[in-house]
């Protein structure tokens, strides 16, 4: 069930107010056409000030997952440091259905200027942006600008290259395991990237995929892990919010790689890096702009070395692997890609022709995986 909060000490908040934030109310929502829309000069987002302005986010998990919503709720937690009068509000499990819209809608009920929601909902939030011209929306993996509609998302693909490439040192036999959620573009880019830089190194690299039909599932996740070491993997690495398979990793005596943030705890000798996360920096930009009457929806890449990157290397990483994976790195933040052709998918075919190199935008939609890769799609 997804839950309403208001920060202790944000927002003060009436006894009739608090009847709102119940369940009951979130699912029966003020209807938006009922909602006054001020009729404004100029730009649609003028200036606010800082005690004015209302931020509400929807997040896909729980705050406390240890993954994607904690490292959103990291880095709006952070803001206060900057701007200590902005309020803020938030919604943990948004589900996929219909109850996203209404959630949507009772932010706006509640007078957010800005919604922002922290994973991809398409329509869901798509339909309430239409119906709210005057409030600013952004979402997370979206593919959508309108007048008041913009999305953000990390180019993570070339943090998952580097770590493929260390993975190649690690495992003499390249055969890697990747424990992924779904099938989806996202999860496609992250797994064909980590092959590629893995076989930048090994040419006969290959990569088994497991997919547990969630982000968050500790117990799949550690079988889903156990059974491609079964299979003859020798490195680990995936796209999850727990660090299930880690734990199986450090039990097995493998190498894994990880998602989201640093959780080499629980995998102290088996840890060699994670895509780690960062939108503090992102959501500071945008709460200015907003407060300036500046912001304009768009979309946004966030890139390497600027909301994210890999992660520090674990403590059994050799120095000589790190540094030729790091060299790589290096390259890429002047601005140099590895996704060039030829490029060819599981079935032999050519798709990125010789010296053509993909764009962000292609490899954000990837749906097909590529030669090496078994079991995504």
């Amino acid at each position: 069930m997804a839950r309403f909060y208001r920060p202790a000490g944000d927002c003060p908040v009436s006894p009739e107010r608090q009847s709102l934030l119940t369940r009951r109310a979130l699912l029966a929502a003020t209807p938006l056409a009922a909602l006054p829309v001020s009729a404004r000069a100029g730009s649609r987002f003028p200036p606010i000030a800082e005690e004015e302005l209302l931020v509400a986010f929807g997040h896909t998990s729980p705050v406390n997952d240890g993954g994607w919503s904690q490292m959103h709720d990291k880095a709006i937690k952070a803001l206060k440091t900057s701007f200590p009068k902005m309020r803020s509000l938030y919604v943990e499990s948004v589900p996929y259905s219909a109850d996203a819209t209404r959630l949507f809608r009772q932010f706006v009920a509640e007078g957010a200027q800005m919604v922002i929601a922290t994973s991809t909902y398409g329509d869901f939030i798509r339909d309430v942006a239409d119906q709210a011209p005057d409030v600013g929306f952004l979402e997370c993996n979206g593919n959508t600008v309108t007048g008041n509609l913009g999305w953000y998302y990390i180019t993570h693909w070339y943090a998952s290259y580097v770590i493929g490439i260390a993975a190649a040192r690690l495992s003499p036999n390249g055969r890697l395991g990747y424990v992924a959620s779904f099938p989806t573009s996202s999860v496609i880019a992250s797994a064909n990237a980590t092959l590629l830089g893995a076989r930048s190194i090994n040419p006969k690299a290959t990569m088994r995929v497991i997919s547990i039909n969630s982000w968050f599932d500790p117990q799949a996740a550690a079988a889903a892990g156990a059974a491609l070491i079964d299979s003859g993997c020798e490195f680990l690495c995936g796209i999850m919010d727990d660090p299930g398979y880690l734990r199986v990793a450090q039990e097995r005596k493998v190498w894994a790689a990880m998602w989201n943030t640093d959780m080499r705890q629980f995998g102290p000798e088996a840890y060699v890096s994670s895509v780690v996360l960062d939108f503090e920096p992102y959501y500071r930009e945008i709460i200015a702009a907003r407060l300036a009457g500046s912001w304009r929806p768009a979309g946004k890449f966030l890139t390497l070395g600027n909301g994210v990157d890999r992660d520090a290397w674990g403590a059994r990483v050799p120095l000589n692997v790190r540094r030729e994976a790091d060299n790589v790195r290096d390259r890429m933040l002047k601005g140099w890609s590895p996704f060039v052709g030829p490029i060819r998918d599981s079935e032999g075919r050519v798709r990125v022709a010789a010296g053509r190199i993909m764009t962000d935008w292609e490899i954000f939609h990837w749906n097909w995986q590529v030669e090496g890769v078994s079991g995504l799609v």
